[in-house]
């Protein structure tokens, strides 16, 4: 029988920023969106204040005044770093494992001859001890499962100190719970799913488990049919210990401030197109389209509204960061209009393909393209130095559109300037 084991870090954001400064240990903390628009982490104190999700920062002054809140700005470089060492971490459990997300990982535990919710605590520990953070464990036969299994964990619902398995509760223990949590918690079931099965009269995870398959399937897909298969302990999801590569590649941005002139809007395009080329490279792609789109602020009906977008299918399918960045000018300079204040831009790669499967071209020689070993150096360098250390004129050099992150916190863990200092004595 297989066995998945999904842990999940608690209040990821919000607790790696804790990590660094204990006088944010017991206090209030949320993480902001870009520019620092809205709420999109909270630590536990202040979902207990019922501070929710999305709501904008400064809706929330009084409260955060009252309650001494501290906000950050996103530090994804920091958060990105993290998740890297707690997978190294979580890789000395299992030799089969998949990052599902920044916070979350499915370990393959099919074949462990040993007490799961002992080797579950033990995981528990060890990230805690060597990383600081907290986790929760969930156990179960099948992906879906384990994945209800953590929120059971984590809600305290069954299970203990975090770790809640599946595998050694009776068909009756695991009804009662299944009865009691609402539909809208299984996994892949969102709003416009659980209004549906509401109809149906599913409310609760133990009437989806028992639903017909077939039924559901006629009047969903066969993802929600393998859901209900998966409720009842038949795993249908495999294990994806490679992420499969992506289909398109989007980079955009709100800006902190407003822009008008089209050379700032072109120095915007150009560092998103540099930043997506070099996610395409990342995954040994090609794109074969690109698009581009410019907007106004559409919260601002008082200001002059215009928003437009273009799609242009290019010559020859290429990663080259020069050659993406100027077509990508090209489109701008066609959907631009002058006399209105941005607040947002965006390029999108698409029509993507492996490099390996994309016929040569009958006027450059592969062995010898001087274009491509210039991106690979590129990359080299930036990955060594950090990204942007060299980079295309076109990107610009003073970037005054640059989203606001006036709250961000230090790179702890990525800049030597960011090095948390310790005092002794």
């Amino acid at each position: 029988m297989p066995v998945f084991a999904l842990v999940d870090c608690n209040n990821f954001y919000a607790s790696c920023e804790k990590l660094f400064d204990p006088k944010l240990a017991s206090k209030p903390v949320v993480v902001l969106s870009n520019n620092d628009g809205c709420v999109v982490a909270r630590s536990a104190e202040v979902k207990a204040l019922g501070i929710p999700m999305g709501v904008p920062w400064f809706k929330i002054q009084k409260e955060a005044k009252r309650y001494g809140i501290v906000a950050f700005s996103s530090n994804y470089a920091l958060y990105a770093d993290m998740s890297n060492r707690v997978v190294e971490v979580l890789a000395q459990f299992t030799p089969n494992l998949e990052v599902y997300s920044i916070d979350e990982s499915f370990l393959d535990l099919s074949g462990f001859h040993r007490d799961l919710i002992e080797y579950g605590q033990e995981i528990r520990q060890r990230i805690q001890q060597w990383l600081g953070l907290a986790v929760c464990v969930g156990i179960a036969p099948s992906k879906t499962l384990a994945k209800l299994a953590n929120h059971c964990a984590k809600k305290g619902l069954a299970g203990s100190a975090g770790v809640c398995d599946f595998t050694t509760m009776t068909e009756s223990q695991l009804s009662q719970l299944f009865a009691n949590i609402e539909v809208g918690e299984v996994w892949g079931v969102g709003r416009k799913i659980d209004a549906r099965l509401a109809d149906m009269g599913i409310t609760t995870v133990l009437q989806l488990r028992e639903a017909d398959p077939e039924v559901i399937r006629s009047k969903f897909s066969v993802v929600l049919e393998r859901t209900v298969r998966e409720l009842r302990g038949v795993s249908c999801l495999d294990l994806e210990e490679v992420a499969p590569d992506k289909q398109q590649i989007m980079c955009s941005r709100s800006f902190g401030q407003y822009v008008y002139d089209r050379d700032q809007l072109e120095e915007v395009v150009a560092s998103y197109v540099a930043r997506a080329a070099e996610k395409l490279r990342k995954q040994a792609s090609l794109a074969g389209a690109l698009m581009v789109f410019i907007r106004t602020n559409p919260f601002s009906p008082k200001e002059p509204q215009y928003q437009c977008s273009m799609t242009i299918p290019l010559p020859e399918a290429t990663a080259d960061t020069r050659v993406l960045v100027n077509w990508a000018l090209k489109v701008l300079r066609r959907i631009y209009r002058p006399g209105y204040g941005y607040q947002k831009a965006g390029v999108m790669l698409s029509e993507l393909r492996p490099k390996a499967m994309v016929q040569a071209s009958l006027f450059v020689d592969p062995e010898n393209d001087r274009g491509q070993r210039l991106m690979e150096t590129l990359d080299v360098i930036n990955q060594r130095w950090g990204r942007g250390t060299l980079r295309s004129a076109a990107e610009g050099i003073e970037k005054a559109w640059r989203m606001k992150r006036q709250r961000l916190s230090p790179s702890y863990t990525t800049d030597w300037d960011g090095l948390p200092m310790a005092v002794a004595g």
